[in-house]
């Protein structure tokens, strides 16, 4: 059995062990899959720990940059209240429609808004409208932008706010300083604004599982 395997099927143990079965999100994952999205979802392990960052946050605002297919946008929006509010971004108007979708079948739309569009063009654009600041940010969509999204999470954020970035291990990449690869580059960028910026304090947690090895980075604003 090769590491992946052995990932594979410890995460399919914890699964079976601490997430009960949802036929929503199994739903969810082959809707996905027959729109021909790209497997990039969180695992449902992953999603559960968004889920319970939200719970331990008492979040009632999220602020998610990068859709998909609405998989990690339910699991967030099913922990919060009914005045709750998760603003999700997404490029792609096809994935934006798959994930409206699934949003309907969960019966979470009541909560969540998907804003289609450049993703750095909508965080300015919230700006202009006067977006209050969000409790939790999960920034997890194209990777040379991570600098940028890191900056405009800053802006919408307040004392407290938890940021979380997926994808920030890249399977070790992000030790190869010569790599000319620009989404191993932009979270290079990105750690290297989180090492300096004194309005947050953060960590970076490496993961293995049925997505490969990754990880997170965990922030939370300073006061």
């Amino acid at each position: 059995m090769n590491a992946l395997e052995m990932w594979s099927r410890v995460d399919q143990y914890v699964t079976e062990k601490l997430i009960p079965h949802d036929t929503v999100l199994e739903q969810v994952l082959s809707a996905n899959l027959q729109a021909g999205l790209p497997p990039y979802d969180v695992s449902a392990a992953q999603g559960k720990l968004l889920q319970l960052f939200v719970r331990m946050q008492n979040a009632k605002r999220i602020l998610e940059i990068g859709t998909l297919g609405g998989y990690s946008t339910i699991w967030m929006a099913r922990a919060l209240p009914a005045d709750g509010r998760l603003v999700t971004l997404e490029l792609d108007p096809r994935h934006a429609e798959v994930a409206q979708a699934n949003v309907s079948l969960a019966q979470v739309e009541g909560v969540v808004e998907i804003r289609v569009g450049n993703a750095l063009e909508q965080l300015a654009k919230l700006e202009e409208e006067g977006a209050a600041p969000f409790d939790l940010i999960f920034i997890d969509a194209d990777k040379p932008n991570n600098p940028g999204y890191l900056k405009w999470a800053l802006r919408f954020s307040r004392p407290g706010t938890i940021i979380i970035g997926d994808n920030v291990i890249r399977g070790g990449e992000i030790l190869d300083e010569a790599s000319t690869d620009p989404r191993v580059n932009g979270v290079r960028e990105f750690y290297d604004l989180l090492a300096q910026e004194a309005r947050i304090s953060a960590t970076a947690i490496q993961t293995v599982g049925s997505k490969g090895y990754d990880g997170f980075v965990l922030g939370v604003v300073n006061g």
